[in-house]
């Protein structure tokens, strides 16, 4: 999605919710400073949207019609996302610059960088194959 001022947003998701379980609570506390501080700077900056952390517990809805309900997330706690920035930044780049200062890096997480999309994906297809058959 494209904001003001030809920025673009995109998603930091952090991933893993084990990472931080070697630590001691002093460095606990450090590190959630730290985090804590990266995330006011980039939100002075207007670089940072929003963003917040998830709770691990959750459910996953599936199926094509009664929508079954399970307990979840189902991803290793290493993969299990964790939280999320939403940032609006002028391109990919500066978002993995961005992503590059998260705090809990050197401690084992792992952030992924996604741009928000214009449009869905499956309308854009969508779209594409009806203009074809025009």
């Amino acid at each position: 999605m494209t904001t003001q001022n030809n920025k673009s947003e995109y998603m930091l998701i952090f991933r893993g919710n084990d990472w931080c379980k070697e630590l001691s609570p002093e460095e606990m506390q450090t590190v959630a400073n730290q985090w804590m501080a990266w995330f006011n700077r980039l939100s002075e900056q207007g670089k940072a949207l929003a963003g917040n952390p998830l709770e691990p517990e959750g459910r996953v809805v599936t199926g094509k019609r009664d929508g079954v309900v399970a307990d979840g997330p189902f991803a290793e706690s290493k993969e299990a996302i964790g939280g999320y920035f939403l940032l609006s930044v002028k391109n990919f780049d500066e978002a993995v610059a961005i992503a590059k200062e998260c705090p809990g890096l050197k401690y084992g997480a792992k952030v992924e960088v996604r741009q928000v999309a214009e449009m869905c994906p499956m309308a854009k297809a969508a779209e594409e194959q009806l203009a074809g058959k025009h």
